[in-house]
């Protein structure tokens, strides 16, 4: 057994532990046929996102030929945040660690307790429903629109656009994958122009707006280019990963009906449950690095320039670092799981995120502490990220 990121075993999108497992055990520097390789341990990712010299975040070198450099994708994804290093990465960054203060975090969860009490109530005496469309897909495009204070009408689309653009980032890019995603970039940018033109003109707080914040930036001014795509950036991050990891906790409180039962009974577990969530099923199963020199790991030589698939998923269950990694504990502590990377590309959003699923999961649990998935739940066929396309229940 091995893995080929271009060439999947069948199965794999329902269940890739049995052969994450492997890599950990018997392939943990794993070679694919482009010349990268897939890392697995948690210990070698820990080093690898600690380590900002010998292993670069910049993706031009891998995107030019993907993408092709007049693409709006490969513009996208070689300005936005998660893709650059310093000087812009730290830029950037530090303008969004700002917008993320605690004044401006308590002051969203009010509404979005209000927004989460909203949609169980739509979804009360609905019988049978997606748990995605209805319920998780629609939380974080209402907390980042008001993030950024979108118009709310204007949202629609956001989803399909986040899609769109983060689907162009799998190992294999189909030619409707590639028209799809360099549409949203430049649908994107157009609905962007008209905003951050009227934001120029009437600035909103910039403790709790963080377009403002992101405009009026003392630590040096954003190009329009800069500007638009980290935009695009916090926009898709913020609404996929969040999507996901309720989704998937939603998934796995189903299938371990002894920990929802524990969780009903003891709620203040939420904080270290979502945590666990996020180990379980990571909603984001792959980074990567490129190196920068020549270097030997597990007597694998790797040459500088070589681009390295950071398997999160793998990682976080690896039993070198966690105890019955496959177990679900909703209280395990410590929890040092990589979901949200690590290092100085640490998620900016994680504490939002965080009440994101503690507020989405407890409320939903004390509304229908029965629910029960049926049959049509369906893995979003994706290699980076780890969620469900549809997850339909009965709400009891």
């Amino acid at each position: 057994m091995s893995l080929m990121l271009t060439n999947l075993p069948a199965g794999y999108h329902d269940n890739p532990y049995p052969h994450y497992a492997f890599l950990r055990e018997q392939a943990p520097v794993c070679a694919q046929p482009d010349g990268s390789f897939i890392i697995s341990r948690h210990a070698d990712l820990d080093m690898i996102y600690r380590d900002n010299a010998r292993f670069i975040s910049d993706k031009k070198k891998v995107f030019t030929p993907k993408f092709g450099t007049d693409a709006p994708l490969f513009e996208h994804h070689t300005t936005s945040l998660v893709f650059n290093d310093p000087p812009l990465h730290t830029r950037v960054r530090k303008i969004m660690v700002g917008a993320m203060n605690p004044r401006a975090l308590a002051s969203m969860e009010p509404g979005l307790v209000t927004l989460v009490d909203g949609l169980l109530d739509e979804m009360e005496g609905a019988g049978e429903v997606d748990l995605i469309e209805a319920f998780a897909g629609a939380i974080p495009i209402e907390v980042i629109g008001n993030l950024f204070n979108i118009p709310r009408e204007g949202r629609g689309p956001l989803r399909d656009w986040s899609l769109a653009i983060l689907g162009a980032l799998e190992p294999q890019l189909t030619p409707e994958q590639e028209v799809r995603g360099n549409k949203a970039v430049l649908d994107f940018v157009t609905f962007l122009t008209e905003i951050v033109a009227d934001r120029r003109l009437r600035p909103g707080d910039p403790q709790t707006d963080v377009l403002t914040r992101l405009i009026q930036s003392e630590e040096g001014q954003l190009s329009p280019v800069e500007l638009y795509q980290n935009c695009i950036f916090i926009l898709n991050a913020g609404h996929e990963t969040t999507t996901n990891l309720i989704g998937n906790a939603l998934w796995l409180l189903d299938d371990d009906r002894s920990a929802r039962k524990r969780l009903i009974e003891e709620p203040k577990l939420i904080a270290t449950a979502v945590d666990e969530f996020l180990r379980m099923e990571s909603p984001n199963q792959f980074g990567n690095r490129l190196t920068t020199e020549d270097m030997t790991l597990h007597g694998t030589h790797i040459p500088a320039g070589t681009d390295l698939h950071m398997s999160i998923g793998a990682a976080n269950r690896d039993p070198a670092q966690f105890e019955n990694p496959d177990v679900l504990q909703l209280a395990r502590r410590p929890n040092k799981h990589l979901a949200f990377a690590g290092g100085a590309h640490t998620c900016v959003g994680l504490t939002l995120a965080r009440m994101e699923g503690r507020v989405a999961i407890g409320k939903f649990l004390e509304r229908f502490p029965k629910y029960e998935i049926t049959s049509g739940a369906t893995r979003a066929a994706r290699i980076r990220f780890r969620g469900f396309s549809k997850l339909p229940a009965l709400l009891g």
